[in-house]
Order: structure tokens, then sequence, then C-alpha cells
């Protein structure tokens, strides 16, 4: 059984990457309806790559429809097309059928205000390469799929030993490549 998903484009997700290969998502009062998810890194100039050992999470609820809590907030990873069945879920009530299901150690509230503030480990590691295809996108948003719902949170999710590398442009490989021929030609001389 598929999930219908909503991705959204007009969030305002910002988006950190520290030296330490953790990648820190921050949400400023960003809003998602119930199963409504966002890629939070733009695939076509940037790769993830690393092992995600875990994630923390620091939100804070400010709205709620119809009982969305805030450790409904959900990191996803699947292939696209989005759908149930991906790799990972963290977060959210509704089950998303992830072949690994974490969930937030507080927050099971829906009163703006709540918290939800912790760690949490995976019991199996996921390996990114930098091959979205393979590895899957890394989604963020809603878990809580009734209908008629939504949240809204400020904070941020720390995903831990992923980080993200710029593609290299095509004419700069294109450059490494004649500049690593000159270099080779000049060494057989």
């Amino acid at each position: 059984m598929k999930a219908t998903f909503i991705a959204s484009g007009a969030a305002a997700i910002g988006l950190a990457s520290a030296a330490s290969a953790d990648i820190t998502i921050s949400l400023n009062n960003q809003t998602f309806a119930g199963f409504q998810f966002q890629q939070f890194v733009d695939y076509t100039q940037f790769n993830v790559v690393g092992t995600l050992t875990g994630a923390s999470i620091n939100v804070t609820l400010n709205n709620s429809v119809s009982f969305t809590y805030a450790n409904d907030l959900t990191v996803y990873v699947d292939v696209e097309p989005l759908s149930s069945g991906g790799r990972l879920q963290i977060g959210g009530f509704s089950s998303l059928s992830a072949a690994q299901r974490l969930t937030w150690p507080n927050g099971g509230d829906s009163a703006p205000g709540t918290t939800s503030i912790g760690s949490v480990s995976l019991t199996t590691p996921l390996s990114f390469t930098g091959n979205k295809a393979v590895d899957g996108a890394i989604w963020i948003g809603n878990g809580y799929g009734a209908s008629g719902t939504s949240g809204t949170w400020t904070g941020t999710v720390t995903l831990i030993g992923v980080d993200i590398v710029p593609i290299p442009a095509p004419g700069a490989i294109a450059l490494l490549g004649v500049a690593g021929l000159v270099g080779r030609r000049r060494r057989g001389a």
C-alpha cells in the first residue's frame, strides 16, 4: 500500500553542515500537514555522504491541528518517488512501514509549547554514498497522517554521521581531467 505524500516547495527550512559530519536542519515556524514531507537537500547541487548513526531533536510545537504532537515531526529516508516502505522513519505516530522505525524520546502532546528534545541511535546505521537513487533521499515532515492534521515547529533536528558535499560542476570535472593528463604527460617526458 502506498501512502500519499505532499512535498512542499515553499517551506523555509534552513540547513547547516558542521565539520564533524553532522547535518543540522533548522525549522522556523515551519508547518507541515499530515504526511506532508519535504526534501531539505537540493540533490541537483549536493550529495549526502557518510554513515547515519543517530539523530537528535530539539523542537517546540508552536501550533497543532487535530492532535498533531511535538514528536510527530519525522525524518524519513526513502528513494523517489516518496512512498511507504522506506529505509528509515524517526518520529511520527503513523507507521510508514520503513525497514527501521524509531520514536523520539518525548514530546507526546499536542499543546502549543510542547517540546521534543532528545536523541536516538539507529539499530542499523545507514550508509550514504552520494548516490540518491540507491541511498534514498532524506525527507522531513509530519508523520501523523490522519486527515486534516497539521503541526508547526521551531527548532532543530541533527543527523549524526552524515555530511552534505557539493556536486562538482561538469566543467570543473573536465578541467581536473585535463590537468591530470597534462601532469601525466610531463612526468612521462
